[in-house]
């Protein structure tokens, strides 16, 4: 039954109630809200009962109570839409002066709206139940992951919608009835996010809203799940789009685009494409998210978020010392938990770069005052630079920065004048601390680039210089303040904690080579792999590469608008970041001249001695990206008036498209192509169909070990790992750990002769002939790793690799499910190191 909507107010007071699938609390409900009102002060009021598409008895039991008191109505449809969709249906159909929205299970007493009542009789159009205000009262609490996703939901709603408000959905709110018709008719949400679009209608035209401390209790049988959560911040975002003006979308459109095509090729099908140019970085980071996800509560059990023995048995790995970005890790868990780690990190590449070409658009418009199409380019400079596309390939860390122009902004604004210390000087300790857990070497970078860029400045301004620096440093303070509380435990673990480490060996030829600056970046369209890979690392550290054009178009920026401070200290911060990259020690290119680098201090300092030196170049882009964004503003800014000059002079718009061509020359050599990426190795079936349950007994702590070992070098065990749903342990691994007495930091795990011999065997191709110290040797490293079985997958060097383990063993392995198994039958249940490692857990 549908009722038709009547708009004049007639009745004092209309209360809606969403229903879906309430069968056995709707009843109870409306008896209670039914007794309260005809005992309270309202002279005439409603109930509209909107069933939400209801598999059960809740239409029926509505009806039927619609049946036995015409002040009950009944709005019914018959396929599920969700709460935003029920709501717009039942505030439509009242015509009360006040509408009460409450949810079915009555969570909150029907006798708290006393309480809103008075806060809507002093002129608001709105009073909503809170659960954050002081004086309100939780008698049940929801579970704790519950709780913990609701207020990092609130708290986002609080940045981005509608600040001052603690608790938007709490479900129970009172407003006034035209008021509430006209925004409930103007929503769009169909989900969650309806009472943040109904209360930002309001806000939006300028309509008191109070927030009133009520009692709560969670009842069981809740209809919010935790995929809810982001779904409303998904909502959300729609919604912003929605209120964005024209040219702020077609920005948006820009850069979510340009990160889009450039990686492009793993969006058809995230799980089964990989990008090779990663290297084995890519299962390395799904692991990262899956772990993640597995620590915080989508797994079987709540774990230490810090620390795992997933791989790296027994000894484990440190994760806040490997940078699995829990700022990103932890808010994409239930994306993780629902479609698999490939797809978060996919999401991470590809919405975080974008997300950094905007934030250094932003701050290139707000603090250099360029027009909208140069702080385009100079935004697209600056997060698609060759060395970020580089870092695309592998390390999100590295591409997802977003939060350093943030840091940057605020930084600034303690120098502005009028500066409000106190309150700029928390939200930069909060960014901070927030950057720490997506990544401190990009923080440690930031800082270094601001540094070059507050003396450069402070050389040419000293009138600036002596006017800030009091503000700057107590607002500095301040945000240390700030962020040590939040950061100091993780850091504790990360540096003491078990696995630290002291640094990480990187090797010689770290630092960038003079080339390097100059030429062009493997995925840049002038560029080459052959010409590229001579100069890098490897193809994921290629950190600098902007090419001769761009560099040669710099100095020609610099020198024509050398008038402007900011000019010159950007310039001075471009120059001295590509200087230090060049390591501890460079060679005179076509020379056998090496000299001392300019990182030479530096390269034993705490912190600085894990960094690897050509990085430090990544400091150009957003500097390049400055400079080119106000010579562009400046060429656009220079065209005069037809009205006020008359004609434009020939030679004038010849400058200025000599110009604009110039910038064209120098951008489009570096103008990235789509990432590679090629069919994925596909998981056995031994594996996703769980056939490995039969060999290995988890609750025994038996491992998984495939042959040869996950390293560095081959780390698709961890994909195996994160296909099984990390059912299993695995000795081995992709991660930095410790080595030696020193502790220093090695790339895997501690190197054990088994498999060091394995590997090297799959390199080769060869097996060797093994004696009887060999077979001990592997008894040991089998019931070190508590191992339940070895499996061997199709690869290269498959058959040596199965001939050195049938002599280890003493025997063969039964083909099992297109891999060969070899049954260590529990052989190594009691192995004390389990005991060890259980200890740690």
């Amino acid at each position: 039954m549908t009722v038709a909507p009547v708009t004049s107010a007639t009745t004092e007071l209309s209360v809606v109630v969403p229903a879906y699938n309430e069968e056995l609390r709707l009843g109870p409900s409306l008896d209670a809200v039914r007794r309260y009102l005809a005992e309270g002060p309202w002279e005439s009021w409603e109930i509209v009962v909107v069933d939400d598409g209801s598999g059960d008895r809740t239409r029926a039991i509505a009806e039927e109570a619609a049946a036995a008191d015409a002040r009950i109505q009944v709005v019914a449809y018959d396929r599920n839409r969700g709460k935003g969709y029920a709501l717009r249906q039942g505030v439509a159909h009242t015509r009360g002066r006040r509408v009460l929205v409450t949810d079915a299970d009555l969570a909150t007493p029907v006798e708290e709206l006393e309480h809103l009542e008075k806060e809507l009789g002093g002129g608001c159009a709105a009073a909503v139940g809170s659960r954050a205000r002081p004086g309100s009262t939780i008698e049940t609490h929801q579970s704790r992951r519950r709780e913990l996703l609701g207020r990092g939901g609130n708290f986002l709603i609080r940045a981005v919608a509608v600040p001052g408000i603690r608790d938007t959905q709490c479900g129970f709110k009172l407003f006034d009835g035209a008021h509430a018709r006209a925004a409930f008719a103007a929503a769009r949400t169909d989900g969650w996010a309806i009472d943040v679009e109904v209360l930002q209608y309001l806000r939006g035209r300028g309509l008191a809203i109070a927030e009133v401390p009520v009692r709560w209790a969670h009842q069981e049988g809740s209809k919010v799940r935790p995929l809810d959560y982001p779904r409303v911040l998904g909502e959300l975002a729609v919604m912003k789009a929605r209120a964005l003006p024209p040219a702020r979308i077609a920005v948006l459109s820009v850069f979510l685009l340009a990160s889009f095509l450039l990686h492009q090729g793993r969006w058809p099908d995230p799980s089964s494409r990989y990008l090779p140019d990663s290297l084995q970085d890519q299962n390395q980071w799904e692991w990262f998210f899956a772990v993640t996800a597995d620590s915080v509560g989508y797994g079987p059990h709540l774990r230490n978020p810090l620390f795992t023995d997933l791989q790296g048995f027994p000894d484990g790995v440190n994760l806040m010392a490997n940078t699995v970005m829990l700022g990103l890790s932890v808010p994409l868990a239930p994306v993780t938990a629902a479609f698999g780690p490939a797809l978060s990190l996919a999401l991470a590449l590809t919405l975080g770069l974008a997300a950094t070409g905007l934030a250094w658009y932003w701050l290139i418009r707000k603090w250099l005052g360029t027009g909208r199409g140069a702080a385009v380019v100079g935004g697209l400079l600056a997060a698609f630079a060759p060395p970020m596309v580089s870092h695309a390939n592998a390390h999100p860390n590295f591409v997802v920065l977003f939060m350093i122009p943030l840091i940057v902004d605020r930084a600034l604004r303690l120098c502005a004048p009028g500066a409000r210390v106190v309150r700029d000087g928390v939200v930069l300790g909060l960014f901070a601390a927030y950057q720490i857990f997506l990544g401190e070497e990009p923080l440690l970078l930031a800082v270094i680039g601001m540094l070059l860029f507050a003396v450069a400045y402070a050389v040419v301004r000293r009138d600036v210089a002596r006017a800030v620096w009091r503000p700057l440093g107590k607002g500095l303070a301040i945000g240390a303040g700030v962020a040590l509380p939040i950061v100091a435990y993780p850091l504790y673990w990360q540096f003491f904690g078990p696995q630290s480490y002291h640094s990480v060996l990187h090797g010689e030829g770290a630092g960038n080579s003079p080339l390097a600056l100059l030429s062009f970046a493997e995925r840049s369209l002038a560029g080459s792999r052959e010409a590229a890979e001579p100069l890098a690392l490897n193809i994921t550290e290629q950190n600098a590469f902007y090419g001769w054009p761009l560099v040669a178009l710099a100095l020609a920026i610099t020198l024509g608008l050398w008038h402007r401070a900011a000019v010159r200290a950007l310039a001075f911060t471009a120059l001295a970041a590509a200087f230090l990259s060049l390591g501890p020690e460079f060679r005179i290119p076509s020379t056998d001249v090496v000299l001392p680098g300019p990182w030479r201090p530096l390269a034993h300092a705490p912190l600085f001695e894990s960094v690897i030196e050509s990085r430090v170049a990544m400091v150009c882009a957003p500097a390049l990206g400055m400079l080119v964004a106000l010579a562009v503003d400046r060429l656009a800014a220079a065209r005069p008036s037809r009205r006020a000059l008359g004609p434009v002079s020939p030679i004038f718009a010849g400058r200025r498209a000599l110009g604009l061509a110039a910038v064209a020359a120098a951008l489009v050599p570096i103008v990235p192509m789509p990432l590679t990426t090629v069919e994925r190795v596909a998981v056995p079936p031994f594996i996703t169909d769980g056939t490995w349950k039969r060999y290995v007994d988890t609750a025994r702590g038996e491992t998984l070990v495939p042959v040869p070992l996950p390293d560095p070098g081959n780390a698709e065990g961890l994909h195996w790992q994160t296909a099984a749903g990390l059912g299993f342990k695995l000795p081995g691994g992709y991660f930095n750990g410790p080595w030696g007495e020193e502790r220093i930091g090695i790339y895997g795990a501690a190197p054990r002769h088994t498999a060091n011999l394995l590997r090297d065997v799959r390199y080769s191709g060869r097996a060797p002939r093994l004696g009887e110290a060999w077979r001990r040797q592997a008894a040991q490293d089998l019931a070190y790793w508590n191992a339940g079985a070895l499996v061997l997958a199709p690869q290269p060097g498959a058959e040596a690799l199965r001939a050195t383990v049938r002599q280890l063993l003493g025997k063969d392995g039964e083909l099992v499910d297109g891999v060969w198994v070899w049954d260590l039958d529990g052989q190594n249940a009691e192995n004390p190191a389990v005991r060890v490692s259980a200890v740690r857990g």
